[in-house]
């Protein structure tokens, strides 16, 4: 199958609350078909703010606002491998598959780094010991 490529806007037009169209996302540039999951990404869907666009840094800092972006400057080599871990969970989940590419403009070195979260959400369940 030839991959497609998406530009940010392009891709924006599937973020799931148009329900003639797949929905897809983005990790890292890889674009996935996640419309299997309409549930989770579609319009009212717990992860909806993920489809239509690459929000790769939301994904390791857990901040669903200001880090729905691409620009992964001034995370840590563990962030990175999350990054990594999640394309990897896309790449093999058994219903979503790869489709193609988004094409970013390069980052202005000089904009500045997203700043930290005050308000992220937790990407696992705490346990509590007994």
């Amino acid at each position: 199958r030839k991959e497609l490529v998406f530009s940010e806007e392009q891709l924006r037009r599937y973020d799931g609350s148009n329900p003639n169209l797949p929905i897809y996302l983005a990790v890292d540039g890889d674009v996935f078909d996640v419309s299997d999951g309409a549930g989770w990404y579609g319009r009212g869907g717990s992860y909806n703010h993920f489809a239509g666009k690459d929000a790769a840094r939301a994904y390791v800092t857990g901040c669903f606002k200001d880090h729905l972006t691409h620009d992964l400057r001034g995370l840590s080599d563990g962030q990175l491998k999350g990054v990594e871990g999640w394309k990897k969970f896309y790449q093999n989940h058994r219903t979503y598959y790869k489709i193609g590419r988004v094409l970013h403009a390069p980052i202005d070195p000089n904009t500045p780094i997203p700043p930290p979260c005050k308000q992220s959400t937790p990407q696992k369940p705490k346990t509590t010991k007994s």
